[in-house]
């Protein structure tokens, strides 16, 4: 499927409606003025029991080299995600999903360094029971990663029970990512869709 940006933005209730059927928007780059449409035919999750990371990841957050925030700093999040030399998140993308983080369903997990810069962080969008994990980015070493781990306390603190991934990747096998098919992942998504929980720390 394919949307003309002409309108600026996707209106939120259209991506709420998008997701809730497991469809998720890509734009071809940064300047891309459209959005194309996707649903996996294999769909990437991580179980919430089999998350994991490494001993060195474990032993930053231990340190506590980085400060977790969450929702303070949205576009910034967005903006730093879309800014590799090949993206899918588009301006119009930044504009709608900023406009969902005003509604309350799109989030930024942030990671900060002891000076206060943006270290790394991730967002992604919350429906019900299910978190829909979108893009992270880094700027100091394992700082994506421990955003994870700070993403997957949330989700396992507050009840959520999908944390879908969209793809499976061999970079997310490493966090437990596994790949299920279509129907199980409908099945997953119906049952978590029934679920009343809050993205929250």
């Amino acid at each position: 499927m394919h949307q003309n940006s002409e309108n600026k933005i996707i209106p939120p209730e259209a991506l709420l409606d998008a997701y809730s059927r497991g469809v998720f928007p890509m734009s071809e780059s940064r300047d891309d003025k459209s959005v194309n449409w996707y649903s996996a035919r294999q769909r990437g999750i991580i179980p919430m029991d089999r998350f994991r990371v490494s001993g060195n990841v474990r032993r930053i957050i231990r340190q506590g080299r980085f400060t977790c925030r969450i929702n303070t700093n949205f576009k910034e999040v967005m903006k730093q995600c879309a800014s590799r030399n090949t993206t899918w998140i588009s301006d119009i993308i930044i504009r709608s999903f900023e406009v969902l983080h005003m509604a309350g369903h799109a989030h930024s997990v942030e990671m900060y360094d002891e000076k206060g810069t943006l270290a790394g962080g991730l967002y992604g969008v919350s429906l019900g029971g299910a978190f829909f994990g979108e893009s992270m980015f880094k700027h100091q070493k394992e700082a994506d990663k421990v955003a994870l781990c700070h993403c997957h306390r949330i989700l396992e603190k507050n009840g959520f029970t999908l944390w879908d991934t969209q793809f499976y990747t061999g970079h997310l096998a490493q966090f437990g990512c596994i790949e299920i098919s279509s129907k199980a992942y409908e099945e997953s998504l119906e049952k978590a869709l029934q679920k009343e929980v809050m993205f929250r720390d």
